[in-house]
């Protein structure tokens, strides 16, 4: 079975939702970099990416809209409306989250949680169309810097995962990372 397809391919969106739904890995093209993908409830596929990427710590995930964010944010509302005006373009928010959204192993301290939107069509079908938010983690061990290259992703990572949604070389660096910390937005990265 071929585990590699381009993201215009009209059977892509199938696949990689197929993939998540039975607790698999993908790898998937967003606007910043490729990301390390599951179902962000499914804690045995979150252990699998932990083990790719040989680290344990909490992981960002997609989201399709800021309609959605909006509703999993347990923070004040004036808080909520400075991250929306935010979110867009390559940038990440940090922030308490409901219970039950995600698994309790990809939050950080105080339930708080990575959330992206990110500017590819790929990731917004994607996201619009899978029922639980979507892991976004870099693909890479940790320590070593991001791939971008299509062929050097297969090299590594192509036996370690069931799907690769390709959309040629992502030259751009990681998102902006911003964390509400007592009741300031501050940017960590």
């Amino acid at each position: 079975m071929n585990k590699t397809i381009y993201w215009e391919n009209q059977n892509a969106l199938k696949k990689a939702h197929e993939v998540l739904l039975n607790g698999g890995i993908i790898i998937y093209p967003t606007d910043t970099l490729y990301g390390f993908g599951c179902d962000a409830k499914n804690e045995e596929a979150i252990n699998k990416i932990n083990l790719l990427k040989n680290r344990i710590s909490p992981m960002s995930v997609i989201a399709p809209s800021k309609k959605i964010v909006y509703s999993w944010l347990n923070i004040k509302e004036s808080y909520k409306k400075e991250a929306l005006s935010f979110i867009d373009g390559g940038r990440t928010i940090i922030a308490p989250v409901y219970d039950n959204i995600v698994s309790k192993n990809i939050c950080g301290d105080n339930n708080s949680l990575g959330i992206r939107i990110p500017d590819h069509p790929f990731c917004t079908l994607l996201s619009n169309n899978f029922s639980n938010p979507i892991t976004t983690t870099s693909v890479n061990r940790t320590k070593m810097p991001a791939m971008t290259d299509p062929a050097k992703i297969i090299k590594e990572f192509i036996r370690d995962v069931d799907l690769f949604i390709e959309d040629g070389n992502i030259k751009r660096k990681g998102s902006e990372i911003r964390m509400l910390k007592n009741g300031i937005w501050v940017r960590i990265r």
